[in-house]
């Protein structure tokens, strides 16, 4: 009985050993795996100036700027006539959405908003500039 309790102990611990140490894959080629990862898509400009909606509309823009009326700020309209649909108008304007600023509207300052991302300052100022009409140029 102990010869058999010895052998049963044996191939026990050969078999574990085996399939927790044994024959190792080999790493597949990137040809072959099994899993797809694709690129992320980018959003497309008409997608872009909704998200930027949605961030005015949920922001404090509208303490001092209304889409067509003078507050305290410039309409959004008048922006949008002031600044051509270009990204490098986009990149400015994300840039004094995020940094604040003065004089080129007069003397009040516009309060900066340093919490934004580039990138959610960029979809605001896609939004301001599409409220004329014009299209983003390509």
């Amino acid at each position: 009985m102990k010869k058999v309790f010895v052998l049963l102990a044996a191939v026990s611990v050969m078999t574990w050993s085996m399939s927790c140490g044994g024959k190792k894959e080999e790493p597949k080629a990137a040809e072959e795996e099994d899993s797809y990862v694709a690129e992320p898509k980018k959003a497309s400009p008409e997608e872009m100036i909704k998200e930027g909606q949605a961030l005015v509309d949920g922001a404090d823009c509208k303490t001092c700027h209304h889409p067509t009326n003078k507050i305290v700020g410039p309409s959004h309209t008048d922006v949008a006539k002031k600044y051509e649909f270009t990204q490098a108008n986009v990149t400015l304007l994300a840039g004094k959405i995020i940094t604040g600023g003065s004089g080129v509207w007069g003397e009040i300052p516009m309060s900066p908003h340093a919490g934004l991302s580039q990138s959610d300052a960029e979809k605001m100022a896609m939004y301001v500039l599409s409220l004329d009409g014009e299209k983003p140029a390509q």
